[in-house]
């Protein structure tokens, strides 16, 4: 009776052991898929507008967020105004002395940016001074 016992004992850890790492790759399967569907790129253009705001801000993750005034429009409203997230300080460090002035950011919008990356979708990662 007891060889029955340790038998099904053995055939229970096995089975164990065996949805243990199921339960480890279909984890770690789900979270590659999951990062890389947050940090998918669905857009990339260039926006053009004058700088008026560059901050680095956040209470966990501290980002660098800014707006433009879109060029063409004479009043800024909300539609007018585009917000995004510049990638790194490097870029930060780039706007920043541009403020009041129009700028060309380049741009890649991701399907939902991660909290690190940014307060927005659009993750600026180029800048420059229009002529």
């Amino acid at each position: 009776m007891s060889t029955r016992f340790d038998q099904a004992k053995q055939s229970a850890r096995k089975w164990l052991r065996r949805g243990l790492w199921a339960g480890i790759v279909g984890l770690f399967l789900f979270s590659a898929g999951y990062y890389i569907y947050r940090t998918y790129t669905i857009s990339e253009g260039s926006r053009s507008g004058t700088l008026f705001k560059i901050s680095k801000k956040g209470v966990f993750f501290k980002t660098y967020e800014g707006q433009l005034h879109l060029a063409g429009s004479v009043m800024m409203t909300e539609q007018s105004t585009w917000e995004f997230s510049a990638k790194n300080s490097a870029v930060y460090e780039q706007l920043q002395p541009l403020e009041g002035k129009t700028v060309r950011c380049y741009y890649r919008q991701k399907v939902n940016a991660f909290p690190w990356q940014g307060d927005t979708d659009y993750i600026v990662y180029k800048a420059e001074k229009v002529e």
